[in-house]
């Protein structure tokens, strides 16, 4: 006989256990959701799943990098999905074991244990960690805080609780980081159609006027804004470009750079009009009345005049110095030839406008009451 070697496993998980009186759940969940007991008792299911798989039968690896060969599915219902979520985190619980055995003697009374909603967090023993580094050993922490192979759980551990919902979800990108980069989206379409939307029509220059700086100048050459870490990783997450990466390290950036191709010729534009200044509040009715003809409006409603204002002009994002190739623009047509890092502007606003909120506030209370993973799936980046 041949000797049998596992290709798939499939597993389902039923009847989480729940605990009802009269219409009170008792424990704490709110109606419908899991109960203390059944989370453990989830919990030790995934365990006895590594324990088989990964210990016994050598058939996954210890450390998941990726989810490339893990399904999960559930149905749309709290308890459901959180009896998923406990077995999954049971099956790699030994990484979480590996950072209590190295630190969880420094926890404090009351959260004894380290998870990702431990006093302190997970992910706010990640910033300590990291700013002591940076600081000199005047700050140091006692030297198991600095065992690589923990701050690589840590920091994998981090980084799927704060940014996997930006590569799942068009509505997390939409809420969570599509206003930012709505705006600088807006910004190069401005510089490109030379309606002053690229920041010209906030400066003022001689004599109070608008839209044309002291020198004479008729558009915007450098922008910087200040952001966090978070901001950073969400950005890079919605487009599809942090995969395999690290937590942002200190004094991070993000470059957004905008190409023109100067063998294009370009269509006439009409240049920003200054306007003399009045007083504080009718500067800021002037600079904030949209001047752009494209402004936020979908790529896909372009007329053939506004898709021409874009032609010839490229973006390129770059990480810490580092291009950053963002996977729509790898389609044929969609880059500079011989580079994919560079992408087209109307390919890169094309994938921005599916995330970008026309009324951030309307966006917020669109789908209440639905599941909260898409029905289909939404990958970043396209």
């Amino acid at each position: 006989m041949g000797q049998l070697g596992m290709t798939f496993n499939g597993v389902v998980v039923s009847r989480p256990s729940v605990m009802m009186t009269g219409r009170y759940w008792l424990l704490g969940p709110q109606l419908g959701e899991l109960t203390d007991k059944g989370r453990e008792t989830t919990l030790a299911l995934g365990e006895r799943f590594r324990h088989l798989y990964v210990h016994q039968l050598g058939f996954m690896p210890k450390i998941i990098s990726d989810a490339d060969m893990i399904y999960l599915r559930a149905t749309p219902m709290p308890r459901a999905l959180d009896s998923v979520q406990q077995s999954f985190v049971g099956n790699g619980s030994k990484e979480m074991d590996y950072l209590n055995s190295l630190i969880s003697k420094w926890m404090p009374e009351g959260s004894s244990r380290v998870a990702v909603d431990s006093h302190p967090r997970i992910s706010g023993i990640m910033d300590t960690i990291n700013s002591t580094l940076a600081h000199g050993p005047q700050t140091r922490l006692p030297s198991a805080f600095y065992d690589s192979k923990g701050r690589d759980i840590i920091d994998k551990i981090g980084i799927e609780e704060w940014f996997s919902g930006y590569k799942e979800s068009q509505e997390y990108r939409k809420l969570g980081i599509g206003a930012l980069v709505g705006d600088m989206v807006t910004r190069m379409v401005g510089s490109a159609e030379g309606s002053g939307d690229d920041g010209l029509l906030e400066v003022a220059g001689v004599d109070g006027q608008l839209g044309k700086g002291r020198g004479g100048q008729t558009s915007i050459k450098f922008a910087m804004s200040g952001c966090h870490d978070t901001t950073l990783a969400g950005v890079l997450s919605s487009l599809g470009v942090f995969d395999a990466e690290k937590w942002p390290p200190f004094t991070s950036s993000i470059a957004v750079e905008l190409f023109k191709d100067t063998s294009v010729k370009e269509p006439s534009a009409k240049p920003a009009e200054p306007t003399a200044r009045q007083g504080f509040l009718a500067s800021v009715k002037k600079t904030t009345k949209p001047s752009s003809v494209i402004m936020r409006k979908p790529v896909q409603d372009f007329s053939p005049e506004e898709k021409a204002k874009l032609q010839g002009y490229y973006v390129r994002l770059r990480y810490n110095d580092r291009p950053m190739t963002v996977p729509g623009c790898r389609l044929p047509g969609k880059h500079l030839e011989g580079d994919e890092s560079f992408c087209t502007l109307d390919a890169f606003k094309a994938i921005a406008d599916k995330f970008t909120p026309r009324i951030w506030t309307e966006a917020c209370v669109e789908h209440l009451g639905e599941p909260a993973f898409p029905s289909e799936p939404e990958p970043a980046g396209y």
